[in-house]
């Protein structure tokens, strides 16, 4: 099947989820985007969807190219002012990120559900692809420290992520359902695809929401995901920290075994050639590849491998 025929759907949150997805929506028509929203929080008064806007804003080609999140050539003009005023701004919000949360913050208070809301900012940003957060109930990462339970963003943000992980809890995640059109996406695919997001606070929590495991382990749909550790490193943010702390394997073997009976193919980089065979003891078919992501030619460079390990398989 060519990739333009292709219905996707890609399980994502963070900056290299955001980049993968960047690639598939330069080759595939039909895109269905399920993002993490545990670790949403209320900053400043504003409900904040940190993972959803970095999707958005990339897909939107509005990303900051340097950090991977936030609005490029953003002024923070508001944030300074509130400075000025004694407030403590611990989590940097540009004014046109501002904006955003603004504008959601208002439609939730006002009753209107998060993945309309999600529709209604990636439709007036030109956004073809379909963002679908996980859930439009609340629930919440959080981290089980030394130092005690820390709210996500207070543990990633605050804290820089240095604290050591000794558990996670999803606050909510019980009686939280799918959003609207979430099943359908697995049901729907003929690919699905596991971004290189951290696998325990990104697609970790998209997974516990009640029937989302289980429409992805019984999809029809070719399975796909790609390895957020090369090198025994996470390019960016706390996942090998995580896997070392919870007790894991911090190598791309040690995400297969995360993802066994979740997933048909993982890509691992290059570097990683060796645990090929250990990778495929475990059931899977593995696609060896340059995994790290720059521009976007290089984006939808591994995505058409993706999309082609798909068909291969």
């Amino acid at each position: 099947m060519p990739a333009a025929d292709m219905t996707v759907t890609a399980l994502a949150g963070g900056v290299g989820g955001a980049k993968l997805v960047h690639g598939l929506d330069g080759l595939v028509r039909d895109l269905t985007v399920v993002v993490n929203t545990a670790d949403d929080a209320e900053v400043y008064g504003l409900s904040i969807s940190p993972d959803l806007d970095t999707v958005m804003y990339t897909l939107a080609g509005l990303a900051n190219p340097v950090t991977g999140w936030g609005v490029a050539g953003d002024t923070r003009v508001t944030l300074d002012a509130m400075a000025g005023l004694g407030e403590r701004t611990w989590f940097t919000l540009g004014d046109r990120d501002l904006a955003t949360h603004v504008v959601r913050t208002g439609r939730l208070r006002a009753g209107t559900p998060l993945s309309r809301v999600t529709a209604d900012l990636t439709a007036a940003l030109g956004i073809r692809a379909r963002l679908l957060p996980m859930t439009d109930d609340r629930v919440a990462t959080m981290v089980d420290t030394p130092a005690g339970r820390l709210d996500f963003q207070e543990y990633f943000v605050g804290r820089r992520h240095q604290d050591p992980v000794v558990g996670l809890v999803l606050d909510g995640i019980e009686t939280a359902a799918p959003a609207p059109g979430v099943l359908a996406a697995f049901a729907d695919a003929d690919v699905v695809v596991l971004a290189p997001s951290n696998p325990f606070v990104s697609i970790g929590p998209i997974l516990a929401v009640p029937g989302v495991r289980d429409a992805l382990a019984g999809t029809s749909a070719r399975r796909v995901g790609v390895s957020p550790i090369v090198g025994g490193q996470a390019l960016k943010g706390p996942a090998a920290q995580m896997l070392a702390d919870l007790g894991h394997e911090v190598s791309a073997l040690g995400v297969a075994r995360l993802y066994v009976g979740l997933l048909d193919v993982l890509c691992i980089d290059e570097e990683d050639r060796a645990l090929a065979p250990a990778i495929r003891d475990l059931g899977l078919d593995v696609v060896v590849t340059g995994t790290v992501m720059g521009g976007p030619d290089d984006r939808r460079r591994l995505a058409r491998e993706v999309l082609d390990a798909a068909v291969g398989g």
